[in-house]
C-alpha cells in the first residue's frame, strides 16, 4: 500500500465535556484530505492515544473508515507496551477496516533489541495489515537501532518506519541496511528535508494540520531536484514547526486549530492547555505564516 508522502498524525477533538467529538473528527479529517494529507493516522501521539480508551479508539476508527475508506489510506496507532494488547488492538482495528497500523516501540518496559524484534514480529505474525514501525526514544526510553530495523524489515508485513530519534546519521544507516521499498518517514516536521536527503520517503506530520499544502509542495520541489526552492519553503515554515512544539504535542497544534475555527475542547489530563504567553506565541507565528501564504 502506498501511504504517499504526507501522513498526518491527526488530533482527536473533544467536546466541552471532554468526550471524543466524532463529528468534528470527520470535519478535521475532511479538511486534512483537502489540504495535502495522503494518509490519515488516528490515535497516535498527536491523537492523545495514552488517554483514549480502546472503545473510543475503535469508535473513532469506525467513524473515519465509514467516511474515508477507499478515498485515502487510514492508519491506526494500535501499539502498546504489552505485546498481547498490541495484537488484540491491531486485530480489532483490522476488523473495523483500517488500512495499516502504526506500532510504537514499547514504552516504560525498556526492552532489549532482541525484545523489540520479538515484539514486532509477534504483532506482524498476527495481522494482515501493513505495519509502520515508530521509533521515538524521547518518549519510550529505548532507541530502536538501525540493525534491529533491518531485521524487522525482512518481515513482509513490516513495510516502513516513522523515525523520530532526531538523528540524520541513523536515517542514513537505516537506508543503507534496508531494501529500497522499505519506507522511511521523518517523525519530525523540521527534519523532513534532511531525512529525505538521506533517503526518507516523506513525513508523519503534525504541522500538516496547518501547512499541509506547503509541506506537500516542499517535498515535491525536493523530488523535482529544486532543493533551493524546497529549502526556502522549509525556512518559511520553520517558525511554525518550532511553535507547534513549544510545549508537549498536541497542545499547541490543537490551539492552532482552534484559532483556525475548529472546535477542539481541551487536552486530557495530564496534559493542560497553553499558558497565555505560549498561546500568544502560537497565535503570532500562525498569523505571520497565514499572512505569508496569502501574499
Amino acid at each position: 500500500m502506498d501511504f504517499g508522502r504526507v501522513i498526518t498524525a491527526m488530533v482527536t477533538p473533544f467536546d466541552e465535556q471532554g468526550e471524543v467529538n466524532y463529528e468534528m473528527a470527520i470535519l478535521i479529517a475532511d479538511y486534512l484530505v483537502e489540504n495535502g494529507t495522503d494518509t490519515l493516522l488516528l490515535s497516535g501521539t498527536t491523537g492523545e492515544s495514552p488517554t483514549l480508551s480502546h472503545d473510543e479508539e475503535f469508535n473513532l476508527y469506525a467513524k473515519i473508515v465509514g467516511r474515508f475508506k477507499g478515498k485515502v489510506p487510514i492508519m491506526a496507532g494500535t501499539g502498546s507496551n504489552c505485546t498481547a494488547t498490541a495484537i488484540d488492538s491491531t486485530q480489532e482495528a483490522e476488523k473495523i477496516g483500517v488500512d495499516a497500523s502504526l506500532q510504537v516501540v514499547p514504552y516504560y518496559n525498556k526492552p532489549s533489541q532482541a525484545g523489540l524484534i520479538a515484539h514486532f514480529n509477534a504483532i506482524a505474525n498476527n495481522t494482515n495489515l501493513p505495519i509502520l514501525l515508530y521509533n521515538i526514544p524521547g518518549r519510550t526510553g529505548v532507541n530502536m537501532e538501525p540493525e534491529t530495523v533491518a531485521v524487522l524489515a525482512e518481515h513482509p508485513q513490516i513495510v516502513g518506519i516513522k523515525e523520530a530519534a532526531g538523528s540524520v546519521p541513523q536515517v542514513e544507516r537505516i537506508r543503507a541496511l534496508t531494501p529500497p521499498e522499505f519506507r522511511i518517514y521523518s517523525g519530525d516536521d523540521s527534519l523532513t528535508l534532511p531525512f529525505m536527503e538521506k533517503g526518507a520517503h516523506g513525513v508523519v506530520s503534525v504541522a500538516s494540520h496547518v501547512a499541509g499544502l506547503d509541506i506537500k509542495r516542499m517535498i515535491e520541489l525536493f523530488l523535482e531536484g529544486n532543493s533551493e526552492a524546497a529549502s526556502a519553503l522549509h525556512q518559511k515554515m520553520a517558525p511554525l514547526f518550532e511553535a507547534l512544539f513549544i510545549t508537549s504535542n498536541p497542545v499547541p497544534v490543537k490551539a492552532a486549530l482552534r484559532l483556525l475555527g475548529f472546535s477542539m475542547g481541551g487536552p486530557r489530563l495530564p496534559l493542560v492547555g497553553l499558558t497565555p504567553e505560549q498561546h500568544a506565541a502560537v497565535e503570532s507565528v500562525l498569523d505571520a505564516y497565514l499572512e505569508s501564504t496569502q501574499v
